[in-house]
């Protein structure tokens, strides 16, 4: 058995940090006009909304698969107005993280079994799927970081080492 390379507590740190991370970035989308959103830019989800729906799709389908397999599958075609995504995503992941926070460090090596799309099974531990879905968001906030940067406007930072300084502030100020 392979050791466990993560704690509970890590796992809810990087769960926060990507709501944070996905937090400012939809902020940063809203102050851009709403022309702006849906521009095909000829990336992998076609433009910042199609990237951003995308991205707010994996995180409710893996949550389905690892917590609550009784939720139904969202739409992957579904493109959602921002001013209806931002609340139906902060929702989410305030779910994550209130889920989280009742993890122990064995729970994480927990397999979870699941059902792809196609009807196929699947399975990995816990501790992947949240890096999982840490990794997946990072990957497509930096394509709509770029966007926003085509866009004219200078995104926020939202890499994890920004992350890990705002908390080492809020402690010593706190």
């Amino acid at each position: 058995m392979m050791r466990n390379t993560m704690t509970a507590q890590e796992a809810l740190l990087h769960l926060r940090y990507t709501a944070w991370a996905s937090r400012r970035l939809i902020q940063a989308v809203r102050e851009l006009p709403v022309e702006k959103h849906s521009t095909d830019h000829q990336i992998s989800h076609a433009s910042l909304i199609g990237t951003l729906c995308h991205t707010f799709f994996a995180d409710a389908v893996w949550y389905m698969r690892a917590v609550d397999p009784s939720l139904p599958y969202p739409n992957p075609k579904e493109v959602i107005p921002l001013e209806e995504l931002e609340p139906r995503w902060n929702a989410l992941l305030d779910k994550w993280e209130a889920w989280a926070q009742s993890l122990t460090d064995s729970d994480l090596d927990r397999v979870v079994t699941f059902r792809f799309m196609d009807g196929n099974t699947g399975s990995t531990l816990l501790k992947h799927v949240i890096l999982h879905v840490v990794n997946h968001g990072t990957l497509h906030r930096g394509q709509v970081v770029a966007l926003i940067r085509q866009a004219g406007v200078k995104p926020p930072g939202t890499d994890l080492i920004y992350y890990y300084r705002e908390l080492g502030a809020a402690a010593q100020t706190g």
